[in-house]
């Protein structure tokens, strides 16, 4: 389920990174950042929580290199 859910994530992302809806917006955030940049620092957190969560869920077990004393899951 936790995969899923990260895949529908990253395909939400992909469609929220085009942001045409700021294109002409001349609004200023804390009077000083434009409200694009703004929404591209709030995607870039996301995307990375997203990609942390893709890596948490998603990563293929056999490709981990495991050390001789380290105990396998299986």
């Amino acid at each position: 389920m936790k995969k899923t859910l990260s895949y529908v994530g990253l395909i939400v992302l992909y469609f929220l990174h085009q942001d045409f809806w700021f294109w002409n917006d001349g609004t200023l955030v804390f009077g000083v950042l434009p409200v694009g940049l703004v929404y591209h620092l709030g995607f870039c957190v996301a995307a990375s929580l997203l990609l942390l969560s893709l890596i948490r869920n998603a990563w293929p077990d056999h490709l981990q290199v495991r050390e001789e004393g380290e105990d396998s899951k299986e």
